[in-house]
């Protein structure tokens, strides 16, 4: 990236390329070794712990929450080139700064609509890095990429909420450290009004009912270091009305609000992905021979170099600005810039990832370098936070409502 942001931003990108280079770069084969070696493929291994602590010390921390508040009070635009930074190391990095999925969602999710009481329980916590947490909405008998499809019964009893229902790729929660889920289902089934019988509740996870089934597989990777995708049965669960968040029926509107920073969050991480993508490509072009020439010399290897660049600069301008949107008019007035990042980032990024592990032959399928797992990673981008082709539908439709 070869303009320049503000200064502050500038100090904080140039102290994260430090980081990453001295520490976190480093620390991937090691972390891969000691979780190897550990009682539980869920558990953290100590290097992960090691760089958290580091991170903090050098005020990497919590560097993707806008308010000053609880977090560096960087705006969208300032966090980008930092997020992107982080996705050339998607295992580690965003774990390292407190800046990982689904607790940033969940903790802006906290920071916005909680009331004082979780804030202290819950917020505070994770902003420290202490605990973990996981967002449970998506189910396996409904279509969830529609939310109004939800299942789940969230339902009054005294003074008592009591949940019923079945979940799964619930990121997060097969790591011993998640604690807390944000549980959304159906407190009014019947309402008039499909997106406002929704709500969001606290569980703790020893919660009696609460039950952790199992992990779920992506591509036949278990996400150890994201904390797996988990199957949660949820049978009659019983919780205080005050785990409520917000209130009842807004539990739409919550998601909506939760969603927005999510998707742009992934985008900025997957332009880092595609950075390294391209690097790797670069440097194993010019380091093998294949008839009687270096891979950087065959024409259909140096396009894929260049058509990656091209496409890595196109997208990380659309996210920024989008970013700048966000920033000055709000996520509601950054809609459609927000729809099309989702839309082209990972559809983009996924095949300049597969031109990469094409590129390595055999070494880019197997585990001796990062390229098959950012691929599943970046493939299953085209599913979280709504399809591609549900972004698709309302962009089209805003559009063409123009024409009407």
């Amino acid at each position: 990236m070869d303009f320049a942001f503000d200064a502050r931003t500038e100090e904080l990108r140039a102290r994260l390329d430090a980081f990453m280079t001295d520490r976190v770069y480093p620390a991937e084969r090691v972390a891969d070794e000691q979780r190897a070696a550990l009682a539980s493929p869920w558990d953290t291994p100590q290097v992960v712990e090691d760089l958290k602590a580091e991170a903090r010390r050098q005020g990497l921390w919590n560097l993707f929450l806008p308010d000053a508040e609880h977090g560096a009070g960087l705006t969208n635009l300032q966090y980008a080139p930092l997020a992107e930074i982080t996705g050339r190391s998607p295992q580690l990095a965003p774990t390292a700064l407190n800046c990982a999925a689904p607790d940033t969602g969940n903790m802006e999710v906290l920071a916005q609509f909680g009331d004082d009481e979780q804030k202290k329980r819950w917020l505070e916590p994770l902003l420290a890095g202490e605990i973990r947490s996981a967002f449970a909405m998506t189910e396996p008998e409904v279509a969830s990429s529609d939310a109004t499809n939800i299942e789940t019964r969230i339902e009054r009893d005294g003074d008592d909420y009591v949940i019923n229902g079945r979940k799964w790729y619930i990121s997060g929660a097969m790591n011993p450290l998640c604690q807390i889920f944000i549980v959304m289902g159906k407190t009014d089934p019947d309402g008039a009004d499909p997106r406002r019988q929704q709500s969001m509740v606290l569980v703790p996870r020893d919660t009696p009912g609460l039950t952790v089934k199992r992990a779920m597989q992506v591509y036949g990777y278990e996400d150890h270091y994201h904390g797996g995708h988990a199957e949660v049965v949820f049978e009659d669960v019983r919780v205080p009305v005050g785990n409520l968040i917000g209130e009842e029926g807004g539990g739409f509107g919550i998601a909506q609000a939760r969603l927005g920073p999510g998707r742009i969050h992934h985008c900025m991480r997957l332009i880092g992905m595609a950075e390294r993508a391209i690097e790797l490509m670069c440097r194993r072009a010019v380091a093998r021979t294949a008839f009687g020439k270096p891979l950087a010399q065959q024409g259909v290897v140096q396009e894929w170099i260049a058509d990656a660049r091209v496409a890595v600069e196109q997208l990380r301008l659309l996210v920024l600005k989008t970013a700048w949107l966000m920033d000055t008019v709000g996520n509601r007035g950054a809609h459609t810039e927000i729809q099309a990042i989702k839309i082209a980032t990972p559809r983009t990024v996924v095949d300049i990832l597969d031109k990469a592990v094409q590129l390595h032959g055999a070494g880019g399928v197997s585990q001796d370098f990062p390229l098959a797992e950012l691929w599943a990673a970046a493939r299953t981008l085209r599913l979280a936070d709504g399809p591609d082709e549900v972004h698709q539908r309302s962009l089209a439709r805003r559009e063409l409502k123009r024409y009407l």
